[in-house]
């Protein structure tokens, strides 16, 4: 079997890639104004008594770390995902583990190109999940809802090609409290130069999804 060179953009694709960790958040509460005078809820305060009203508990984070990624999709999922790679996968290092986690497979056997991304990231409560994710859905487009995963999850799929080498690529974002998960599933045929169909690719980042969203629990605070 002849062997060919990988297009560009796919070579550059197996190099390691540094994975920036989400800063985190703080939430911070605002001055509490004190009662009129004469108000029935205005009283004096003894001496040496504080007059700070106590602030508020925030609410407890349901995740506290990311889990390990690599660990995050079944050795069963990535073999059919990803034909040849190594069940271990490789961890992309992150400067703060705790916030984010990403775990790498790819793998080419004969002709066929697949790679499988996964990354779990840790914010600092469930609003900021909710913002996060909308905002990174609005990025996006030509995509829609995937029913039944965690507190909310989008797909899209696209289809670049460059050097007349077409590659497929399904994105899963996924909320889960105030946990996000993100899936990138790519794949591409060198000998006929055309790309997996949609409906593979979309059902195959959503299979890893939905493992990565299960494996959350390995973080819960």
């Amino acid at each position: 079997m002849r062997s060919l060179p990988l297009p560009l953009a796919l070579t550059a694709r197996l190099s390691p890639v540094a994975v920036l960790a989400c800063a985190g958040w703080a939430l911070t509460s605002g001055p509490v104004t004190p009662p009129a005078a004469g108000h029935p809820a205005a009283q004096k305060v003894p001496v040496g008594a504080s007059s700070a009203a106590p602030s508020a508990t925030a609410a407890p984070k349901k995740y506290t770390a990311a889990p390990a990624p690599c660990a995050g999709v079944p050795a069963a999922t990535v073999a059919s995902l990803v034909p040849g790679a190594k069940p271990a996968g490789r961890e992309i290092p992150s400067t703060d583990a705790d916030l984010r986690r990403t775990c790498s497979w790819n793998a080419l056997k004969g002709y066929d190109y697949r790679w499988l991304d996964v990354s779990f990231e840790i914010t600092g409560s469930d609003r900021e999940a909710r913002e996060e994710y909308g905002q990174r859905v609005r990025e996006k487009s030509g995509g829609g809802a995937v029913p039944g995963l965690g507190d909310g999850a989008y797909s899209v799929v696209n289809l670049t090609t460059e050097d007349k080498q077409q590659t497929r690529e399904g994105v899963v974002l996924a909320r889960a409290a105030n946990a996000l998960v993100v899936v990138t599933y790519s794949g591409s045929d060198f000998e006929s130069k055309k790309a997996p169909g949609t409906d593979e690719i979309n059902k195959g980042a959503i299979k890893a999804a939905k493992a990565a969203v299960a494996a959350l629990g390995a973080g819960r605070g």
